[in-house]
Formats: C-alpha cells, sequence, structure tokens
C-alpha cells in the first residue's frame, strides 16, 4: 500500500507547523521550515522536502521552484515532494505566513497533489491563490510530460513510441497556450531536446500568417532570443542554431514593421556587436546569427508573397548586406593577421563561421533571379555598384588566396567557394583595364594553386577549385584570358591538372565535370577568338581527350579486378560527359580520330582474337567488350559533335572510317547473339546509332557527302536507303534476341519511333520524310507491318512478363508502325485489317475467357493489358480522318463491350484498369479533327455513351474502396480518376457531339457522367487536387470546359458542392504552374460572367426554368466572401506577384469588380492607405486611371478596354511602389 500523501497531514500537524513556523520568524523563514519538516516523522513512509539545494529558476519573474532531493525511504515508491513559493526564499525576513500560502506537492507520473499548509486569513483570496497554484502545479507535470515526449521523440528506436511522441507533441505546438510553455521549457528545461522544442515552435508562431504574433510579442521574442543566447552561449549545437534561425525568422518577417517611426528589426549589426566584443564563443554566436539572417533573407518562403520576399531581400541588401559583408572580411584580415590556434576548437569554429557568412553574402540573390542550384555554373553573380570599391581593391581578392594557403584543408573549401563566386561577378561592373586587371590576379591566384597543390588532395578542395577553374571561362572570353601575361605557364598548368585529374578517374568523379565545361568552352570559342597572342589549345586540347579516352579505356580492368562500381551503369553522368567530350574532341579533330582509329583497330582485334581462341577467359572478353563500349560511346559523341557550318569534307571522311569501324564491330557482335551478348554494348551502340541519325540521316544532309562515299568503299552501303536498311535490320535483331532487357528494348523502339517520326502538312494529309518514305520501302520495315507477333518479336508476348507495366513499351512499338503504316495505308481497309489481324485474334481470346465463369485471371489481364497498349500506340498515330475511321469502326461496337466488362472486373487493380482508361482518353480526342463524323451518322453520341458508361462503372466502383493509404492514394485512386477527368474533358470539348440532344430524349448519359465526375471530386481533399500535378492539370482543364459549355449545369449543384469548387478555383489561383491558374482564370471568367448575366436580368420577368439559376445566385448571396476573396486574390497577384499570365488574369476581374463594386472600393482604399503619405495620391490615380472609360457591362469591348487599362495600372503601380517600403503589408491584408 502506499504511503500516504501531504494532503492526509492532520490538523493537528499542520496547527504545530505553523506555530513553529511563527515562532522562526527571526530565524529566517525557509531553514525554519527546513527544520520542521526534518523534524516532521508524523507521515509514515513520506518522503521530506529539503531546502539544502539553491533556489534553480525564476518562472514569470516572480515565483521560483524548489525541488526536493531528498528521496523516499527505501523500498517507497513516492515521488520527491516539491516547495513552490509565491516569493524568493531570500525574501523571508519575517516568516512566512504572510507572503502567501506555501504549497507541498508531490510529483507523480500521473498527477499532482498539493496542500496549503499555511492558508491566507482571507478564505476567499487564499482559495484564489490555491488556484494560481495549481495551475502552477499543472504546468511543473506538463512540462514533465512535454521533456519526457521530447527524449521519446529524439532519442527511442521504438517508431510506435515516436509516432505517439511526435503526434502529442503537433497537438502541443497548435495550442492556445503554446507561447508561454515554450518560454518556461526554455527556462526550465533540463534537456536540449525540450530547448529544440520551444525554439521550432517559436519559429513556427511568429511564421504564420494566419493571427499572426502583435508586434509588441515579437520584439519581445527577439529580445529574449538574444539575452538567452547571450547568457547561453554554451548549448548545445542544434538549439543554439535553432533560436538564431527563430531570430532570423523574426527579423525577416518583421523587416517592414515600424515602431514609432522605427525599424526595430533593422538594427541587426548593433544587436551583434555585444556578442563580437565578448568570449569567443559569444563571437561565434555573433557571426552565425549574421550568417543566418543573411542566408533566412535570400531564401523565399513558400508561405509568403513572392514579391514580399523580393523587397525584403532588396531592403536588407541595399541597407545592410555589404556592411555585413565588410565586417566579415574585416575579421577575417584581423584574424589572418593573427597566430590563430586552429587546433583550438572555438577559434576554428569561429574561423569557420566568418567564412560561411562570406560566403553567403556573395552568394546573395541580388537581382531576384532565383536561380536553381543545379545549374550554378551559367549563372553570373549580380554583385551591386555599390560594392565596386571592395572588387576593385585587390586587396579582397588577395585575402581568401592567402587564407587557402594558410588554413587548415578541412576550411580551405570555404575559401574556394568564395572564390567561385568572386570569380563569378559580373563583367559590366569594370571597365576593360579594371577587368583585365581583376583577371590578371584572379589567373595569379590560381597560378599559385596549382604551383602549390598540397591541399587538392582532400575532395572538397578539388571540388570547389574544379569549379574555379570552370568560371574562369564561363565569365570571361578566350580573347581576354590569353592576354593575361601568365597565359601560357598558366594553361600549361590547367591542362596538367586536367590530364592528371582523368587519369585518376576514381577519384572524386563528379567533379570531372566542371574540367571538361572549361575545356569545352575553350575549344567552342576557338573559331570567334580574334586575339593575336596563340591560345595554345591546338597543343593541349589533343591532350585533355586523350586522357580522358585512356583513362576510361584503363578503368574497365580495375573496375572489373576490384569489383568497383562502374561509371557506364550511371547514363546520365556518361552522357553529361559525352556530350562535353563532343565539343573537345572536334578540336584537332585529325588528332582525336587517329587516336580512336588506332585504340578501336587494338581492342577489336583483341576482342576477335579472344572470340576465336578457345581457351580464352571470361574475364579477359569482357574486359575486352567493355573496352569497346567505351569506344562506341565517344565515337557516337564526336560524330554527334559535328557542326555543319565548321565541318569540311576531311572530317567528313574521317566520320565515315568510325562508322565502318562501329558497323563492323556490331555485325561481329550479332553474330553471336544466339550465344551471349553484352547488354552495355549493346546499349552503347543504340547511343551511337542515334547520333548518327540525327548527323547524316535526314533530307538536309548532303548525299555527296564523303561519309557515304567511305561506306561505300568499305561496307557497300551505296546510299541512305542502304544505311537505313542496316538501322532497321539492328532493330529487329534486337527485339529478337533481346526482347526480355527492357533498357535495350525501350532504347530499340525509341529509336524505331524516331526515324518513323513525321510532321503535318495541310488538314487531311500527312506527309514524312523522305528518309521515312524511303524505310516503309524496306523488306524489313514491310516484315515487321505483316508480322508483329510474339512469334517474332518476344517482348509481345504475355506469358513471360514479370508484372503488367513492363508492357510500356509496347505502345512505342505501335504508335512507330502505325505512322509507317500510314504513309502508305490511304483508304485501303484490305490493308489494316490484314494489319490488324494479331490485335483482332487478341481481342477475340480475351472475350472468350471473359464469357466464361473459370479462366485463368492473370493470363486474361495481361493479354487485355498489352491489347489496349498496343492499340494506344495505334490510336496515337492515326491523326488523319480516314485511318481513325477504320480504327474506330474496328473496335465499335465489336470489342467495346469487352472493355467495359475489364472495368467493372478489375476497377481495384490500376496496373490494369489504367491501360483501359487511357486508351479510351485517346479514342475520344479529337486530335488534328481526326474525329468528323457523317451528318447522318450517330457515331458521336454512341461514342459518348460508351465514355459515359466507362466513366460511370469506374467512377462508381472506385469509390466502394473507401479509405486509401496515403502513399497508395495516387497509384490506387487518382491516377485512374484523373484519366477519368482528361476522358471527360475531351470528349465535353471534342466538338462532334450535340449534348443537348440528351435531355431533349431523356438519355442520361450526360447526366450520369456528370454526376460521376461530382462523386468523384468530392472523395478528394483539396490539397490532393494540388498535390499532384496531372490530376491538377486534368480537373482543372474540365473545369474550364465545364464552366463554359455547361453552365447551366454547374448552376443547379448542391450549395455544397458549389462552395468546394469555387474553393478549388480559389486555391488554383495561386498555383505555381501555369496551367492550372490560366484554367482557374478562364473557369472563374466564366462564372462571374455567368452571374453578372443573371443578376443584370434580375429586373425582368423570369420564366419558371430559371428556378436553378435562382438557386445558383443564392448561393453566391449567402457566401459573397468568397467572389471577394477571390477578387482579392487576383489583384493581389497582379499588383505584388511576378504575374506570368496577365492577361488571363484580366478576364475575370472586370466581372469580380461589378459583382463587387463596394468591397472592390474598400479594398481600393485599403490599400492607397497602406502607402507612404506622399504616394497615396499617386496610388489613388492609379485605380482611377483603371477604371477610365469602363462601362458597367461584360462586352468584349469593353473587356478588351479593361485589359489595355490594367497593364497600364500595373506598370505605374510597380512603378510607384519600386521605392516605397510600404505597401508590401498589403499582401498581408489582403490575404
Amino acid at each position: 500500500m502506499d504511503a500516504p500523501c501531504v494532503a492526509e497531514i492532520s490538523a493537528v500537524d499542520r496547527a504545530c507547523l505553523h506555530s513553529r513556523v511563527e515562532n522562526g520568524r527571526e530565524r529566517r523563514g525557509v531553514p525554519a521550515v527546513s527544520r520542521l519538516f526534518a523534524n516532521q516523522t508524523r507521515v509514515p513512509g513520506a518522503a521530506l522536502c529539503s531546502v539544502k539545494e539553491p533556489l534553480r529558476a525564476t518562472i514569470d519573474t516572480c515565483t521560483d521552484w524548489m525541488l526536493g532531493t531528498s528521496g523516499a525511504p527505501a523500498g517507497s515508491s513516492l515521488a520527491p515532494l516539491v516547495l513552490i513559493t509565491s516569493t524568493k526564499a531570500h525574501q523571508f525576513p519575517h516568516g512566512l505566513n504572510e507572503y502567501g500560502p506555501v504549497f507541498i506537492c508531490r510529483v507523480t507520473p500521473t498527477a499532482l497533489m498539493a496542500e496549503a499548509l499555511f492558508p491566507s486569513s482571507s478564505h476567499k483570496r487564499g482559495s484564489e491563490r490555491c488556484m494560481k497554484w495549481r495551475k502552477m502545479a499543472d504546468h511543473v507535470q506538463g512540462l514533465a510530460q512535454l521533456e519526457i515526449l521530447c527524449k521519446q521523440l529524439y532519442e527511442t528506436t521504438d517508431t510506435a513510441v515516436r509516432h505517439q511522441a511526435e503526434k502529442a507533441l503537433v497537438e502541443f505546438t497548435n495550442s492556445t497556450d503554446c507561447l508561454s510553455k515554450c518560454q518556461l521549457l526554455l527556462e526550465r528545461g533540463s534537456s536540449s531536446y525540450s530547448q529544440l522544442l520551444a525554439a521550432t515552435c517559436l519559429s513556427k508562431l511568429v511564421s504564420r500568417t494566419s493571427n499572426p504574433l502583435p508586434l509588441e510579442q515579437r520584439i519581445d521574442i527577439r529580445n529574449y532570443v538574444l539575452n538567452y543566447l547571450a547568457t547561453r552561449p554554451k548549448l548545445a549545437a542544434f538549439v543554439t542554431q535553432a533560436l538564431i534561425q527563430l531570430y532570423a525568422r523574426i527579423t525577416k518577417l518583421g523587416w517592414f514593421d515600424c515602431q514609432k517611426d522605427d525599424y526595430v528589426f533593422r538594427n541587426v549589426i548593433a544587436d551583434v556587436t555585444r556578442f563580437l566584443q565578448d568570449s569567443v564563443e559569444h563571437c561565434i554566436i555573433g557571426v552565425t546569427i549574421l550568417s543566418q539572417l543573411t542566408n533566412e533573407i535570400n531564401q523565399a518562403d513558400t508561405t509568403h508573397p513572392l514579391t514580399k520576399h523580393r523587397k525584403i531581400a532588396s531592403s536588407f541588401r541595399d541597407s545592410s548586406l555589404f556592411d555585413i559583408f565588410t565586417l566579415s572580411c574585416n575579421l577575417l584580415k584581423q584574424a589572418s593577421g593573427k597566430n590563430l590556434n586552429l587546433n583550438d576548437e572555438s577559434q576554428h569554429g569561429l574561423l569557420m563561421q566568418l567564412l560561411k557568412l562570406s560566403y553567403n553574402c556573395l552568394n546573395y540573390d541580388f537581382i531576384g533571379t532565383s536561380t536553381d542550384e543545379s545549374s550554378d555554373d551559367l549563372c553570373t553573380v549580380q554583385i551591386p555598384t555599390s560594392w565596386r570599391s571592395a572588387f576593385l581593391d585587390s586587396s579582397t581578392l588577395q585575402l581568401f588566396f592567402n587564407l587557402y594557403h594558410s588554413i587548415p584543408p578541412s576550411l580551405s573549401p570555404l575559401v574556394l567557394s568564395c572564390l567561385v563566386q568572386i570569380a563569378s561577378v559580373r563583367r559590366s561592373l569594370f571597365n576593360n583595364a579594371e577587368r583585365a586587371k581583376f583577371l590578371s590576379h584572379l589567373v595569379d591566384g590560381v597560378k599559385r594553386i596549382l604551383a602549390n597543390p598540397q591541399c587538392l588532395p582532400d575532395p572538397n578542395n578539388y571540388h570547389e577549385f574544379c569549379r574555379l577553374l570552370a568560371r574562369l571561362k564561363s565569365n570571361y572570353q578566350l580573347g581576354e584570358l590569353v592576354k593575361v601575361e601568365n597565359y601560357p605557364e598558366v594553361i600549361r598548368l590547367i591542362a596538367n591538372f586536367t590530364v592528371t585529374s582523368l587519369q585518376h578517374w576514381e577519384f572524386a568523379p563528379n567533379s570531372v565535370h566542371y574540367l571538361l565545361s572549361l575545356w569545352q568552352r575553350l575549344a567552342a570559342s576557338v573559331p570567334y577568338v580574334k586575339a593575336t597572342e596563340p591560345h595554345l589549345l591546338e597543343t593541349y586540347t589533343p591532350e585533355v581527350t586523350k586522357a580522358y579516352i585512356t583513362s576510361r579505356l584503363e578503368s574497365v580492368h580495375v573496375i572489373l579486378r576490384d569489383g568497383l562500381e562502374d561509371p557506364l551503369d550511371d547514363a546520365g553522368l556518361v552522357q553529361q560527359q559525352l556530350d562535353q567530350l563532343s565539343t573537345i574532341g572536334r578540336c584537332e579533330y585529325e588528332k582525336t580520330c587517329a587516336l580512336l582509329v588506332q585504340l578501336f583497330d587494338q581492342a577489336a582485334q583483341s576482342y576477335q582474337e579472344l572470340l576465336q581462341s578457345t581457351n580464352s577467359s571470361t574475364a579477359d572478353t569482357t574486359v575486352q567488350e567493355g573496352r569497346l563500349t567505351w569506344l562506341v560511346y565517344i565515337i557516337g559523341a564526336v560524330i554527334g559533335g559535328r557542326v555543319s557550318f565548321a565541318s569540311t569534307d576531311e572530317q567528313d571522311a574521317m566520320d565515315g572510317e568510325l562508322v565502318c569501324r562501329v558497323l563492323q564491330l556490331m555485325n561481329l557482335t550479332d553474330s553471336r547473339l544466339a550465344q551471349a551478348g553484352n547488354e552495355r554494348l549493346e546499349l552503347a551502340m543504340l547511343s551511337f546509332f542515334e547520333q548518327f541519325r540525327k548527323i547524316y540521316i535526314g533530307d538536309q544532309v548532303q548525299k555527296s557527302s564523303k561519309l557515304y562515299r567511305r561506306l561505300s568503299d568499305v561496307l557497300g552501303l551505296n546510299d541512305e536507303t542502304m544505311v537505313l536498311s542496316v538501322f532497321i535490320g539492328k532493330i529487329i535483331t534486337n527485339l529478337k534476341y533481346w526482347g526480355q532487357c527492357e533498357p535495350i528494348t525501350s532504347k530499340t523502339l525509341q529509336l524505331l519511333n524516331d526515324l518513323s517520326l513525321g510532321y503535318p502538312l495541310p488538314p487531311g494529309r500527312v506527309a514524312t520524310f523522305i528518309s521515312v518514305r524511303k524505310l516503309v520501302k524496306l523488306s524489313a520495315v514491310q516484315f515487321m507491318l505483316n508480322n508483329h507477333t510474339s512469334e517474332h518479336f518476344s517482348f509481345l508476348g504475355v506469358n513471360n512478363q514479370s508484372n503488367l507495366s513492363d508492357m510500356r513499351c509496347r505502345t512505342t512499338f505501335y504508335t512507330a508502325l502505325g505512322r509507317l503504316l500510314m504513309v502508305d495505308l490511304g483508304e485501303d481497309e484490305d490493308q489494316f485489317e490484314q494489319f490488324m489481324l494479331p490485335l483482332t485474334a487478341a481481342f477475340e481470346t480475351v472475350a472468350q475467357m471473359l464469357s466464361t465463369n473459370t479462366f485463368n485471371e492473370q493470363e486474361a489481364k495481361r493479354t487485355l493489358v498489352g491489347l489496349v497498349r498496343d492499340l494506344r500506340g495505334i490510336a496515337f498515330a492515326f491523326n488523319a480522318k480516314t485511318s481513325f475511321m477504320m480504327l474506330f469502326d474496328w473496335i465499335y461496337p465489336a470489342y467495346m463491350p469487352i472493355l467495359q466488362r475489364a472495368i467493372e472486373l478489375w476497377y481495384h487493380d490500376p496496373a490494369c484498369t489504367t491501360p483501359v482508361l487511357k486508351l479510351m482518353a485517346e479514342l475520344v480526342h479529337n486530335r488534328s479533327q481526326r474525329l468528323q463524323f457523317d451528318v447522318s451518322s450517330p457515331n458521336g453520341i454512341l461514342l459518348f455513351r460508351e465514355t459515359s458508361k466507362m466513366i460511370t462503372t469506374y467512377g462508381n466502383r472506385i469509390l466502394t474502396l473507401g479509405e486509401v493509404p496515403k502513399d497508395q492514394v495516387y497509384g490506387v485512386k487518382l491516377k485512374g480518376v484523373s484519366v477519368c477527368f482528361a476522358m471527360l474533358k475531351a470528349v465535353l470539348s471534342g466538338n462532334y457531339v450535340n449534348f443537348g440532344v440528351f435531355r431533349l430524349y431523356g438519355d442520361d448519359a450526360l447526366d450520369n457522367a456528370l454526376q460521376t465526375f461530382i462523386k468523384l471530386l468530392l472523395s478528394i481533399p483539396h490539397s490532393d487536387l494540388l498535390d499532384y500535378p496531372k490530376l491538377s492539370q486534368s480537373f482543372y482543364s474540365l473545369l474550364e470546359v465545364l464552366t463554359q459549355d455547361h453552365m447551366n449545369f454547374f448552376a443547379s449543384l448542391e450549395p455544397h458542392v458549389a462552395v468546394y469548387i469555387l474553393s478549388s478555383i480559389s486555391e488554383g489561383l495561386t498555383a505555381l504552374d501555369t496551367m492550372v491558374c490560366t484554367g482557374c482564370c478562364s473557369s472563374l471568367d466564366h462564372i462571374v460572367t455567368y452571374l453578372f448575366k443573371q443578376l443584370t436580368r434580375s429586373t425582368k420577368k423570369r420564366p419558371a426554368s430559371m428556378a436553378t439559376d435562382d438557386r445558383f445566385l443564392h448561393i453566391m448571396r449567402q457566401h459573397p466572401e468568397m467572389i471577394q476573396q477571390m477578387l482579392s486574390t487576383v489583384l493581389n497577384i497582379i499588383i505584388f506577384e511576378d504575374c506570368r499570365n496577365q492577361w488571363s488574369m484580366s478576364r475575370p476581374l472586370l466581372g469580380l469588380i461589378l459583382l463587387n463594386e463596394k468591397y472592390f472600393a474598400d479594398l481600393r482604399n485599403s490599400i492607397v492607405n497602406s502607402q507612404p503619405p506622399e504616394k497615396q495620391q499617386a496610388m489613388h490615380l492609379c485605380f482611377e486611371n483603371l477604371m477610365e472609360g469602363i462601362e458597367r457591362n461584360l462586352l468584349t469591348k469593353n473587356r478588351d478596354r479593361f485589359t489595355q487599362n490594367l497593364s497600364v495600372f500595373r506598370r505605374e503601380v510597380n512603378d510607384s511602389m519600386k521605392n516605397s517600403t510600404y505597401g508590401v503589408n498589403s499582401n498581408d491584408m489582403m490575404s
């Protein structure tokens, strides 16, 4: 049985305690209480409170908690007692009673129990104080619980426990008392994790756009954080980082906030001055604050308007950034002038933070380009003109070069990153003489690093130095580089460095891109250089080319021997390097070609000898195949690098030499495919064919090219037709022998697809390239058109497929065959029927299976999925009316029931239903006006009936699945729904169905399709509509068609449905996808136009049939805030955002204004009043000009005038606000 709690102390004991405290007044209250407790033995087993511990913290500046350390007696499960007082212990000169109640609490895992031992003389006041202290007791327990949750979140390995802790902490961050608890956590938290939680929650609170914190509260938080960091310099690193992030977030979001005409958040340098004047730990915190603030302001925040971000970033750039950069450089100069002990962790950390600060300043997005980091080597650092002094002074550049040579390799990558940014400074910052001087200092620094490469073996240093070398050519012209005094020596050192780097291919392979980029740009500039000084590239470029080629060949043996990762498996990296090599290798092409011929002949001869030898090892054969693979890739690349205006007959003849060798190798490898083949070598062959096709196949190629002469002399390929026969032969061979190898099959079919491509001529005709017409006449192509079965092409089989998704390549195959068939098809129905025989047989097989109760379900699925993928490829290729009508007559009505039956049976299996739905979506798509039925034909209506039936069947059944896990919802449900939306949009906008006849004749096909659309839509959360791009595009495109042509249906919707759709339009207006945003604008325009017309007719006598229109008007009157919100959103985007579709935005805006004239007037006044007093008149005039000459109607002429006015309005408003530090806050008002 548990020992009694404190609340069980008897009244006698209580009186005794009271008396003895009164008598102990002269001995300072708390010690007296301590002695009393020490002598109190009337509660058996109770743990007694000790006050030997010093008072630990102050809560809300007036309350101390003394946590007892005297534990429970042995064997007792009681928690320690807590003495809670309302004042500090040293403030008890006259005892405790007159200072209010004293609480004794026991903290247990489930509750806190408290007893007022010394109640106030006033019962009412004592009761109020009791309530207050009970609240404090609750805080004790709450904080203890939060501590436990934090530890569970960050330390436990139990996933379930971590998930529960995360869920509880999310609830805490959304609670109303989160702010006060966060401060308590920071003050009293015993673990770093609780401090991290507090800092993170505070960041979330200050960042929220709805119900933002008051200015005074944000100022208090900012000051509190600075004081907290100043008094606790040795917090855990991640806690310090989180608090600095909080400070940076508050400062950024409050950058334009004023208090008594003072921008209270802009004194950032003053805020950190006291840190910089204190200990090293404080200096680190101060520098990190500036670094994090610079980074925070530089990064756009998706929760706030982009224009607001740019205005803050521009203001920070103009007012503070240069001072921060100058401060960082000065501190670095001071550090470099001292003998820093970089073995000291704190001094090392300070120097690292200073370098990060300098880098963040140089990496700032000065003009709002927001370039993608993946393309950083194409960008220029747009340093403001006001910074010129820092870069005209060579000491800034020399500072970083000197630091590189004087600090440890662990820090030098940061120095090189800064140098990369400095080397990328915009050219226009200097005049010609200044630029030449700056470039000279830069090249001298590079030369110094190359001459003393001790730090370059470090991978990070090496990578950043390669980036620095690449910037030499991206920002400066070859003509400027050759004029540098030490250019011959520097280009020699760079060439040697590049050759050495390429030879050590296993070291930092991702850095080679930058070196090849430098040489690619140098080689591409050779034809344009006008300087008289020699560029020497004819000497060094062949060395680089040779080093790359030979190093790749030598790597093959090492990779196989040591089991290393093969670079050839990274197709993207290989292709990127080959694209660069194609330009480098074309410089001094004679040397490149001679080297390739020599190496290829050696490898091919060795390979042939190994194949003929009876005792050759598999390893040796694999090595030679690997070397040949690289050579075939490289030959394809250099052929693809041919530039027509810069090539000569001699170079074409050299291409012929290389092509002959690759084709001879192909003949050798193809002859062995029955026994063995090499996948990588086959992929290299396909890459070669693709490059050769782009350069030498087509009507634009001169058939007198020396390449064709060489092919004729060596291989007997006299013309393009014979070369095309080689292509087709290779394609057929690959499909025959490599049908089960997806990479080879897909690339082979892509090559066939590229060869089959044509281009459109006037309507009703499709012409192909002359080369495609030649292609169709080849016997091999005719063989494919007549024998496209699994017997000849194994990838068309259904029994050996591992899963249904492997059949995707069949669509590509039949798209190509469809194009080739159309070349000579014309109106020949017999030829079409002959071509469709294998597909007819497949359909009959599926029909027979489905007609029985017992059939092999997997086989039926595979047969059907393969069939519909084939048909989709044919339907996509048949763009002409004649050929498409043949296909339509073939599939309808004979085989459409099979597709409907498949949807009924397997609606839950997206691998089966998605291909069927996509086929139907393709069949109803009126591409190139191919769906043009005769006047007497009902086929358009019949086709829509089938479409409606399929959408209704799938929609009703997919909704029966219930809740789908979030990670599976797109594949299982939303993908199919997206295809249904696209299908419905295609058929509604196809212009081959008169939808009025459905209601006229009582046909419910249209209503069924639209009602299913509504059911599917309501089952999708708003967030999902925008989270999945394909779904959002199909939905908003469909919505545009519905509001344009079926507004009566829209007006008849139930209120909750109409509100849902209007909300989705409102959210779509701010979507990043321009297509979605434009579709929303168009839909909104149709809706407001409809509303305006209905309102203007309201004074006229309305027939009874207009009742549904009255319903929609009633909904809008009940929810005026929806239209008002969209008016605010559109106007906000036009005024404050980077509006990329201004014309589309302008169309609904006029209707929104006319529907909400009073709200628009209030909005206009609010925006005008948010401007500085001196700019309010100009802003008011802008709004007056916007509506000048605009009548109260939505006629086309009036709309066009408004669109013109809006363009002028936007330009004038931007000019007016350009130098304004106000106005930005209007975004918050309008959001």
